[in-house]
């Protein structure tokens, strides 16, 4: 069916969607089509939306590409790839008056479902592949590749750019080569003998990924754990942080070991390893071997979600008393309890600041891409060393499992940690006696020894309550000596965890103020207002405590708006507790349903507000 509809011709500029079934291969093909734009050098995004049992259910991924670098989720598309019946309902719904449906015209699609101002395109690619292949697994899986020869002809992307992808992905495998390039032709040549193609929202090659690369959150984590000098780390499995440790293993297994000669003549060379990665019982465990390697000197992390960080509360608080540095990664998704385990949020945030029972506040750093998952995993772990804590850097699903584009990373060979004070046996002989919690520094921090250091080091601690000598005690005025130091080292730490991004317009009285993955939608929402008469200031908050600056950007503008994705607005409530601003003061925006944020969502939270 043609609809009457023209669409505007736009180039570089536009959104799809790819509606499949979980668990039928569609994910190569969608990241097939997703790498082939990025090596045409256009600014591009994937979110993948996807269930979280293993297969059957719908699932989607969408891709938007813009040539200014708006690439944040969009609420409307332009072609909808529709291959799932279940969903065909609301799959059409989703195009936009003069977009495109692709969809398998193997079967009839019922007439109910037709809109007036959509433009349908069927290809039999079921039937295609009945015919052109053998097995029935691999009539599914080629049936994906199908249509992503059709997405292929209909935008515009290289044809051969797409061969040389398959040929590097199933180099070692010439019979899969094979299938993946005939099904890929197949979609191709149907789709350019029945559409005119391209279709009026099209690709044109540019050259601003030349200097980038294409990465998720979780691969870039354990990137900056590998850097920062990472070797041990304790970990249970959990939706979405398992690709941090995953990654991390795969890394450590050809960057984390030596070999040694043999010990006998014409014996073989041994291969040591120079890390420990153990999977724990549960996440308790978990960070009880992380403290403990912390303790003995190691530079090591756990990678969690919102249940696990549920769990390591009370080892939490002990790190936090007793000041044993340990790095906590926290890929946030939907809860609470169980919640949507393949859905992103920002819901952990008070739980990550305060936790543990009685007093404590934890030092966090707030990535926004999987750039600065790499930059500030270095970051965390030299915070950790240098304040004596646990760091938590807070990550979500939507950094963590999808690919980004983002500036190639800087691998400085001349790194050198910040290990805090630790004495060393020279320290120590100079001394007359050794106190692990006497003699704070500018940043409140006492000078820690590890096991192995000379007798004089040696110093027993527990849970309980503790002096600053390290004695025992339930003496009030010894007990809040010691606490009120450790309130005053976390204050400290605002000038070292990394500072806000701030950007001003002349003459704004709005302040859009946000955090992590926030960041591309509310800048898109920026730009949106802009052009709308409404000039708007952007802060993103990067760690936590807050630097003055966060207090000061709220105080400056009339209108404040405080973006994140959680029911509860917890930024803004942790804005007002730490720094006696008004809560008043700032509306909040949110959007907690599991999906990615949209510029469309902060834009129009903005307006209404404005406009009454």
């Amino acid at each position: 069916m043609t609809t009457d509809v023209t669409p505007q011709v736009r180039v570089n500029d536009f959104a799809l969607k790819l509606a499949n079934v979980n668990g039928t291969g569609s994910a190569s093909a969608n990241g097939l089509i997703m790498q082939a734009i990025f090596r045409m050098g256009i600014p591009v995004s994937g979110k993948n939306l996807f269930p979280s049992n293993i297969q059957g259910l719908p699932t989607w991924y969408e891709i938007r590409v813009n040539a200014q670098g708006h690439t944040a989720r969009a609420t409307e598309y332009d072609l909808m790839v529709a291959m799932n019946g279940q969903t065909y309902r609301e799959d059409i719904a989703a195009v936009r008056s003069g977009g495109y449906v692709l969809y398998d015209a193997s079967w009839p699609l019922d007439t109910d479902l037709l809109r007036d101002d959509v433009t349908f395109l069927g290809a039999p690619y079921a039937s295609m592949c009945l015919e052109a292949f053998a097995k029935p697994r691999e009539r599914i899986l080629m049936k994906n590749i199908a249509y992503a020869g059709s997405i292929v002809a209909l935008l515009g992307i290289d044809l051969e750019l797409v061969r040389g992808l398959l040929a590097e992905t199933f180099a070692r495998n010439a019979a899969l080569r094979d299938s993946n390039q005939l099904a890929l032709q197949l979609g191709y040549d149907y789709t350019t003998a029945n559409v005119a193609c391209p279709l009026p929202f099209r690709l044109a090659p540019m050259d601003a990924t030349t200097d980038a690369i294409l990465i998720d959150g979780n691969t870039a984590t354990a990137l900056g754990a590998l850097w920062a000098g990472a070797t041990v780390s304790g970990w249970y499995p959990i939706t979405p942080a398992t690709g941090v440790m995953d990654n991390f293993t795969k890394l450590c297994a050809t960057y984390r070991r030596h070999t040694e000669p043999a010990t006998e003549p014409g014996g073989e060379p041994t291969v040591v390893n120079d890390y420990a990665i153990i999977q724990a019982e549960d996440e308790i465990a978990a960070i009880g071997i992380v403290l403990g390697a912390g303790w003995s000197g190691a530079r090591s992390f756990t990678s969690t979600s919102g249940p696990g960080i549920s769990l390591m509360n009370e080892l939490l608080g002990l790190a936090y008393y007793t000041e044993i540095p340990a790095v906590i990664v926290d890929v946030q998704r939907t809860g609470p309890s169980t919640g949507m385990p393949t859905r992103t949020q920002q819901a952990d945030l008070m739980l990550c600041a305060y936790a543990s029972h009685g007093d404590t506040r934890h030092i966090l750093t707030f990535p926004a891409n999987p750039a600065e998952c790499f930059e500030f995993m270095v970051r965390s772990f030299d915070l950790a060393e240098h304040f004596q804590t646990p760091v938590m850097m807070l990550s979500d699903l939507d950094i963590g499992m999808n690919d980004w584009v983002v500036p190639s990373f800087t691998w400085d060979d001349g790194f050198v940690p910040d290990r805090g004070p630790v004495l060393s046996d020279e320290d120590l002989a100079q001394m007359k006696e050794f106190f692990r919690y006497s003699n704070p520094n500018a940043d409140f921090v006492t000078a820690r020894t590890v096991p192995g250091s000379a007798e004089k080091g040696a110093y027993f601690i527990r849970g309980s309550g503790h002096d600053k000598l390290g004695h025992y005690t339930e003496d009030p005025e010894k007990y809040q000596e010691v606490v009120d130091r450790l309130k005053r080292k976390h204050a400290a730490a605002a000038a070292y965890v990394p500072a806000p991004i701030i950007e001003t317009r002349p003459g704004a009285e709005v302040g859009l103020l946000t955090l992590g993955s926030c960041d591309l939608a509310v800048r898109e929402a920026v730009d949106l207002l802009g052009q709308a008469g409404i000039a708007a200031d952007y802060l993103r908050v990067r760690g936590f405590p807050f630097a003055d600056a966060v207090a000061d950007f709220v105080r400056a503008h009339p209108h404040t708006f405080v973006i994140e994705q959680n029911r509860d607005a917890q930024l803004r409530s942790m804005i007002s507790i730490e720094t006696g601003l008004p809560i008043a003061s700032m509306r909040p925006v949110l959007a907690y349903g599991g999906f990615p944020l949209s510029a469309d969502q902060v834009v129009g939270a903005v307006r209404q507000e404005l406009e009454g």
